[in-house]
């Protein structure tokens, strides 16, 4: 089992979307708080659709609150500046895939205490096409990890 973890997301779709991939695939969805928007919005569970029973998902005050509980879990980060792709890194049961903000990132201090874990997407070198949708990138990732796996429990 994989963990997805939205360090303050602020986008409601972009959580359901994920929400749905996460249910889907067995995946603990983990959402650090401050959230851009309240559980009850209505566009996040539209996106997340009817797939919200199936949903394991763990909502937590900070992400000093997460560090606490999960710190010393296998965490990978997911930022757009990552030196090591992330199809190129080996992805142990029960990891915890990170991502920040859709406007902002992971916090930089955060990323340098764990800098040997950051993974990036390759993308074109251009800065207006500066990082993909939050919900693909989460699919991207999400799927090497199971595909490495061996896709467990999957059909």
């Amino acid at each position: 089992m994989f963990h997805v973890v939205l360090c303050m997301p602020e986008i409601p779709a972009n959580t359901g979307n994920i929400s749905r991939t996460c249910a889907v695939t067995n995946t603990v969805l983990h959402l650090i708080k401050p959230l851009g928007f309240s559980l009850e919005d209505k566009y996040l569970k539209r996106a997340g659709l009817d797939y919200w029973d199936l949903l394991d998902i763990r909502v937590h005050e900070s992400l000093a609150d997460f560090l606490r509980l999960h710190g010393k879990e296998k965490l990978w980060l997911v930022e757009t500046a990552g030196s090591r792709r992330y199809d190129e890194a080996s992805y142990p049961e029960d990891s915890f895939f990170v991502f920040g903000q859709e406007t902002k990132g992971l916090p930089k201090e955060f990323i340098e205490a764990y800098s040997s874990s950051v993974v990036r997407v390759p993308m074109r070198p251009d800065p207006k096409a500066r990082s993909l949708n939050l919900s693909n990138t989460v699919a991207l990732v999400l799927f090497e990890g199971l595909r490495q796996q061996g896709f467990p429990g999957l059909v």
